[in-house]
């Protein structure tokens, strides 16, 4: 059937309000193209196949808009991966993959009866997931940073690649928050508390906003606390926790303006979150006034069989609940059969097709069609994101930065290996062995994460071209002083308990000045990985393919493997110096070793140009800024060990400490600092009026540049109407103090700052008396006493 005008219905004019667009486009649609709005069942890259010259569309896409006059939503166009099986000899690299997508959108304009674009749903978890996609440090890496404006910068960038090669929206993980360090998924996670997780979070969603493309949080909600960090299994969150820890991310990233969330697998209160009217009615867009949309997370419509008991009411479940959007399941494309049955009302179908709609207009899909259209009868192309080409390109699709010249927009790579810099944690330094001196001549660089990138990348990677990225290896040798004499060996594997290479590497060791044993985990998939249907890994009975992190890569024990623990036993024995980097996903429990003289860095997944950040660190080009974002505990007997636990009176362990071995916001830097006592303007407020300003100096003790995360904590002493937690972090502030100088923190108390989560759930303020606490970790603080006085009036 021939579309109408284009100028004729005005949904397609762009001077008409977002509603009266999307009403009018609503009162045309037929029941399925209804229903072909809120489906994303198809897997993108069944999308299109390799042809002469290029790529086609595949029949199984063809079918799949013809069967509902339309498609909502398409995901993973140009993912690229292991699990998808895509690779550079049959994907999409940055020019095929913005051909593609505008063949997508050409299409559905021109073969279906109303010609509305699909949206193009891409997985942005840490730089575009595609092939050419620059790769960036994972979450917990950036979350380390503690520099949210940093990491929106590279976030824009990241998003700018999206847009330039015809995507609208990103998935992208941020809302799951560290409870259980076990969890696989621990290095999607910005922090184990609430407030840095909640200012990384608006960071993602203002930077790619900036570059036009609408942000999908992943996962609503509480996903994060998993029962013994094991990947879908079930929470025993209570409401209050919910609130307390789980909900703070998500609420800052719908008022900085996500466009959408994703429901997660887990439950609350016994319903899956998918079907939870609660969480994504009642609390999402009845109180938080949220008006994105809800995407179900991969297949999670299709599990609620298990309680519908059919999958035509597990979609009207997930429905009524308030999702609008699946993804992979066959549930929801029943949904007219739902309507047929009376097992959902039709104004919960036009609902949700309302809010998909509206994020069209918002997104600018219609008015990039319409450039398409004036482009195709030899018109010139005009969008909104027209300016965003850089001077000297030249402009692609619909008028977007022509995806070869998207790199020069931002150095994104460069802004990668800032980030990685600045990610890199000391945390523990005895006897001065860093930074290495120029006159070190001879070092050992042993250990199965030395000269490998893949390890540096993290999981939800694309497949890299040859020669992509530098290992830390690489970086030392590029770093050290010319004539330095560099030995390397492996030592022992990733996995496993073979110690057969170990004598090798402590040879190696003795006979050098100092010793980097670079040791942690990887995440990284390989052809021989066995996933399930989302996607996840699946374990088994051991370690897939040698990942020890990654999503469905869970561990029962946070120690180094045993051939890792022998390496760096025999090493220390040496009495050489050791420099130990941790190439990490999650916390990982080390030990002491025997040498006196030896220092800890976690490099968590910094990226492929990790390797020449973590060598800046240690020759001292660069100081170690990072801030831990998650406890250390020091065995897997120790959880659960995040710091912001209810203040109840307990007594620890018989067998050891049951304080974290290394405590949130802890790192230590080349130079010597000395807090202050905090100051306060006021030291009584009322709870109507709780403002006044906290004040902190911090003067630098040492030789070298500081460059000290200040983190202001609340602990409640006395009052309020639910029990509190040892302490909250409130606020940080960044200070760079030259050596004899000296800096003041300056914090704006507020509101924000002071309130609880009340009886009701919401933020209030309570009488009563807290201690405002600043140091440079959560276990180093001063305190200065705050009264707060009931409300006048």
């Amino acid at each position: 059937m021939t579309p109408p005008p284009y100028r004729d219905p005005v949904y397609r004019d762009p001077s008409a309000p977002v509603p009266e667009r999307v009403r009018d486009l609503l009162g045309r649609m037929t029941l399925p193209e209804k229903v072909g709005q809120v489906n994303q069942r198809l897997y993108g890259w069944h999308a299109y196949e390799r042809a002469p010259g290029g790529h086609r569309l595949t029949d199984t896409f063809r079918d799949e808009v013809s069967a509902f006059g339309g498609m909502g939503a398409l995901y993973g166009l140009q993912r690229a991966d292991p699990w998808s099986g895509v690779g550079f000899e049959d994907g999409l690299d940055a020019r095929d993959g913005a051909r593609t997508a505008e063949t997508v959108q050409r299409h559905v304009r021109e073969n279906t009866r109303l010609g509305i674009p699909v949206l193009l749903v891409e997985e942005m978890p840490h730089g575009h997931q595609a092939l050419d996609g620059t790769v960036l440090p994972v979450n917990l890496a950036a979350g380390a940073t503690w520099d949210p404006p940093l990491y929106a910068e590279a976030v824009a960038g990241a998003a700018a690649e999206l847009r330039a090669r015809g995507a609208h929206l990103a998935l992208v993980s941020a809302l799951d928050v560290v409870r259980d360090p076990r969890w696989g998924r621990t290095e999607e996670c910005f922090a184990e508390d609430p407030y840095l997780a909640a200012r990384m979070t608006e960071a993602v969603v203002e930077g790619a906003r900036a570059s036009g493309i609408g942000v999908v949080l992943k996962h609503f909600a509480g996903q994060g606390a998993s029962v013994g960090g094991r990947n879908s299994a079930a929470t025993e969150l209570g409401a209050r926790e919910l609130h307390e820890i789980h909900l703070a991310a998500a609420r800052a990233g719908v008022s900085a303006g996500a466009a959408g969330v994703m429901a997660a697998y887990n439950e609350f209160d016994g319903l899956p979150c998918v079907a939870n009217r609660y969480l994504l009615t009642e609390l999402l867009r009845d109180r938080w006034g949220f008006e994105g949309v809800v995407m179900a997370d991969g297949g999670a419509i299709d599990r609620l069989v298990r309680l519908t008991g059919d999958p035509v009411a597990a979609g009207a479940r997930a429905l009524d609940a308030g999702c609008d959007l699946s993804l992979w399941d066959a549930s929801f494309a029943r949904l007219a059969e739902a309507l047929d049955r009376g097992l959902v009302a039709e104004e919960r179908l036009d609902a949700a097709v309302t809010r998909v709609l509206s994020l069209k207009f918002r997104l600018g899909l219609f008015e990039d069609a319409a450039s398409a259209l004036t482009e195709s009868s030899g018109g010139t192309a005009g969008t909104a994101f027209k300016g965003r080409v850089h001077k000297g390109s030249s402009a692609g699709p619909n008028g977007l930065p022509d995806p070869g010249d998207v790199s020069d927009l931002v150095d994104l790579a460069g802004l990668g290996e800032r980030i990685a810099r600045a990610s890199v944690t000391l945390l523990v330094h005895e006897g001065d062995v860093l930074p290495l001196s120029p006159g070190t001549s001879r070092i050992a660089v042993l250990g199965p994460n030395a000269d490998a990138v893949a390890p540096l990348l993290g999981d939800y990677t694309a497949p890299q071209r040859p020669g992509t990225g530098v290992s830390i290896l690489q970086g030392i040798r590029a770093a050290a002083a010319p004539g330095t004499e560099i030995t390397y060996t492996e030592g022992c594997a990733l996995v496993g308990d073979d110690v057969s290479e170990v004598a090798a590497a402590a040879g190696l060791a003795a006979a050098a000045q100092v010793a980097v044993l670079v040791l942690g985990g990887s995440s990284a998939r390989s052809g021989d990985t066995v996933f399930d249907t989302n996607g996840a890994a699946l374990t088994g009975s051991g370690p897939p393919s040698g990942m020890t992190c990654g999503e469905g890569v869970d561990l029962a024990d946070l120690a180094l493997p045993a051939g890792q623990r022998a390496l760096l036993d025999a090493v220390s024995a040496t009495g050489t110096p050791v420099v130990v980097v941790l190439v990490q996903g999650r916390p990982h429990a080390v030990p002491a070793p025997r040498s006196r003289t030896w220092a800890l860095l976690s490099a968590w997944y910094p990226g492929p140009r990790g390797g020449r950040a973590v060598a800046d660190v240690l020759f001292g080009n660069a100081e170690p800024r990072g801030r831990l974002p998650v406890s250390v505990p020091r065995s897997a007997a120790h959880l659960p060990v995040f710091y912001n636990g209810k203040d109840h009176r307990y007594r620890g362990y018989v067998d050891q400490s049951a304080e974290a071995r290394h405590a949130f916001g802890h790192g230590l830097s080349y130079t010597t600092v000395e807090y202050g006592m905090p100051r306060l303007s006021r030291d009584r407020v009322t709870a109507g009026a709780p403002r006044l300003v906290c004040r902190v100096t911090v003067r630098n003790t040492g030789a070298r540049t500081a460059h000290e995360t200040v983190q202001l904590y609340v602990r409640r002493l006395s009052g309020g109407t639910a029990w509190p937690r040892v302490r909250e972090l409130r606020g940080f502030v960044r200070l760079d103090i030259a050596p004899g100088a000296e800096a003041e923190a300056v914090f704006a108390i507020g509101p924000d700052t002071l309130a609880s989560v009340g009886r009701d759930h919401e933020g209030v303020v309570e009488a009563g008396a807290v201690a405002l606490e600043t140091g440079p970790a959560s276990d180093r603080t001063q305190a200065a006493r705050l009264e707060i006085g009931p409300s006048s009036g």
